[in-house]
């Protein structure tokens, strides 16, 4: 328990846990402390000494807020609270220095600059600076530093804040920036100018509190005053990260991260933050018809006629893909169902329980692992299926958390006990495992779900949790995944079932996987990908920052996604298409507006009208059945090029070329 201490902070007295430092009590005490170094989720540095206040009776001089506690504070003659001013003159004075001389060798190019306009130096010099400098002499100048295609560097500019190296090193997990020199020939730079090799890497833009670090995607091209804002969610990964996208009259400028604790913190991963290029390329901007072999352009009413046609008196199926939101989900279910057809969502095979939660969510919340003291990774890589999430096990790993891996041996960006890449590696592990404490957690990736024996796989991980007492999340790599099955998308016999014997298949976006000849499909999707090149009839969509949709993320949170902009030419919105071609098909769908439609959705699974609220689950374990013998193979091979969107990116394709050059490079012999 937290010992609790009386402070006075500006004539205001307050009660604060005694292992605060003076900045978190003056933000308790609803007092903003300037700052450039410092940041709640790095360790602490003190480099920049913009954050110094007056504390009463201390040393004759000002105090770093941020490097110091208040139990290191002593009381006043009598006993009294000790007293810190924050505006005291002594604390005014202070900040004209430190802001002066920050100011020497700082560049004035802030027209030119890109962080103009959303600049803490900026703001702050406004704020606690002098209009004045008393130094003339020449200002000194870096070199930039080369860090690939994602960061662009001024390295002038730099203040040594050093928030980048912190990040990398504890929270990427990639120890290669750091600072050489001193004084006036300090500078921060990488180890004999190496790339910094994580999916994290764009995080540091955020993180610069100058213009030293900039989106190198984005330089250049407006203005933060042109861009309008909206907060909403991102679908690269199943782990539902909290984003703002930034427009520019239609176009998406940015992508940047917003805070949630519960899922993403601040963080995300280059993937979600770098693939707004993916959404202007290769769009499916009109409906298509093919004839003779042949896609042709076509108008509305003609291709939904045709669609109608094909499906009429039909066997159905249809597939929804892994970027579908709940709404588009559940009309593709209601249409499909309607003319006797199967839904399926698990596209990849994984061995799922249908009506199980517990078995296709877990009952672990993303929260948990910042607790865990024992942490089980079976068949998956999460540093590629979730990078952020990778970042939240390493945090859990830095405060002593013991990381065990069965399957794959990767590089995790932390230390962890390989206990084997086999099933029997994973039976062993159930058999040795006793009950403990320590709260756990089991982590189990779709990689260990695809193959034959994915039930009793599963099964095992629930075996493990029962005989340990930890809790278990289930990893998805697909954003549409625990939506869809929480709306009941889940043919008997999965997606062989569905698919086999089916005369017209619907694919709402479904490009992972590889349709048979025979069947007849009707492709519903935002990109020319895959799915859109073996359609019979294409029906151009939305893409995820152009409507309104429900997506669960993998602990089985239900989150609002908003619109930021509109679809290109002719496309439309995804539940909106499926409502027209129910009115062709004389099965008109009960719903006119996506508000009438999520007011049927949660009457019928209320759960989801239960916003950023993760449910508790029911535990119902499944039977334990014979495991195989394979080795376990992770779900994603490239991190970079998992979905249509990232495919159409020409920059996810030069990561993605960057990253097999890396990987396949010959070592020199020593």
């Amino acid at each position: 328990m937290s010992q609790l201490r009386k402070i006075i902070i500006d004539g205001k007295e307050l009660e604060v846990p005694a292992e605060m430092t003076l900045i978190q009590a003056c933000e308790e005490a609803g007092v903003e402390i300037p700052r450039f170094c410092y940041h709640e989720r790095l360790s602490i540095a003190g480099n920049c000494r913009m954050c110094l206040v007056e504390v009463v009776g201390g040393p004759p001089k000002p105090a770093a807020s941020c490097a110091m506690q208040v139990r290191d504070l002593r009381p006043g003659p009598n006993g009294e609270p000790p007293v810190v001013k924050t505006n005291s003159p002594m604390v005014k004075k202070a900040r004209e220095g430190v802001m002066e001389f920050l100011l020497i060798n700082h560049p004035l190019d802030c027209p030119i600059c890109d962080q103009g306009g959303e600049c803490d130096l900026q703001d702050q010099a406004m704020a606690y600076g002098v209009d004045f400098s008393r130094y003339r002499e020449p200002k000194r100048a870096s070199e930039d530093l080369k860090l690939g295609p994602l960061v662009e560097t001024h390295m002038t500019r730099c203040i040594s804040c050093t928030r980048c190296v912190r990040f990398t090193t504890e929270v990427a997990g990639v120890s290669v920036m750091g600072q050489t020199g001193r004084g006036e020939d300090a500078e921060i730079t990488t180890y004999l100018g190496a790339l910094i090799e994580s999916e994290m890497v764009g995080n540091i833009v955020d993180l610069c509190p100058v213009g030293a670090l900039v989106s190198a995607p984005y330089s250049f091209t407006a203005r933060p005053w042109e861009l309008t804002k909206t907060e909403t969610i991102d679908v690269m990964d199943a782990l539902g990260s909290n984003i703002r996208v930034d427009t520019k009259g239609r176009e998406v400028m940015r992508i940047l991260p917003r805070n949630h604790d519960g899922v993403n913190e601040e963080w995300l991963s280059d993937k979600s933050r770098y693939i707004w290029d993916g959404l202007k390329r290769q769009r499916l901007d009109r409906p298509y018809i093919r004839e003779n072999g042949k896609l042709r352009p076509a108008t509305w009413p003609e291709a939904l006629s045709a669609a109608a046609a094909a499906m009429t008196g039909k066997k159905l199926a249809g597939l929804v893909g892994d970027l579908a939101s709940v709404e588009a989900a559940y009309a593709l279910k209601l249409l499909i169902e309607g003319q006797g057809g199967q839904v399926e969502c698990r596209l990849d095979g994984a061995h799922l329980p249908a009506n199980n939660r517990s078995g296709y969510v877990g009952t672990a919340a993303i929260e948990d692992i910042d607790h865990a003291k024992n942490i089980w990774l079976i068949g998956t890589n999460p540093r590629h299926e979730a990078p952020v999430l990778n970042a939240r096990i390493r945090k859990a790993w830095m405060h002593g958390a013991d990381v065990a891996l069965v399957g794959e041996a990767v590089d995790l960006t932390y230390d962890y006990t390989h206990l084997g890449t086999d099933r029997a590696a994973l039976a062993a592990l159930v058999t040795s495992a006793k009950a403990s404490d320590a709260e756990g957690i089991v982590i189990i990736g779709q990689g260990a779900l695809r193959e034959a024996d994915g039930a009793a796989v599963l099964a095992a991980a629930m075996a493990l949790c029962d005989a340990t007492g930890a809790r278990l999340l289930v990893l998805h790599t697909a954003a549409a995944r625990v939506g869809a099955m929480d709306i009941g998308c889940t043919a008997e016999g999965g997606i062989k079932a569905a698919v086999d014997g089916a005369e017209v298949i619907y694919n709402l976006g479904a490009d992972e996987i590889d349709i048979a000849p025979g069947a007849f499909v009707i492709y519903q999707g935002s990109h020319g990908d895959r799915g859109a090149h073996r359609a019979d009839i294409i029906l151009p969509g939305s893409a995820y920052t152009e409507e309104p949709g429900l997506f669960v993320n993998t602990e089985g949170r239900p989150q609002l996604a908003l619109r930021a902009g509109f679809a290109p030419g002719e496309a439309k919105e995804n539940w909106a298409i499926l409502r027209a071609l129910s009115s062709e098909l004389g099965a008109t769908l009960p719903f006119d507006t996506i508000t009438a439609l999520r007011a049927h959705l949660m009457a019928a699974v209320p759960h989801l009208g239960e916003i950023d609220v993760v449910a508790e689950n029911a535990w119902q374990p499944l039977e334990q059945a014979p495991l195989g013998k394979a080795d376990f193979r992770n779900a994603i091979t490239d991190f970079y090029l998992t979905n249509p969107i990232a495919r159409a990116s020409s920059l996810m394709a030069e990561l993605s070329r960057m990253a097999n050059t890396r990987s396949a490079a010959p070592l020199a012999a020593e």
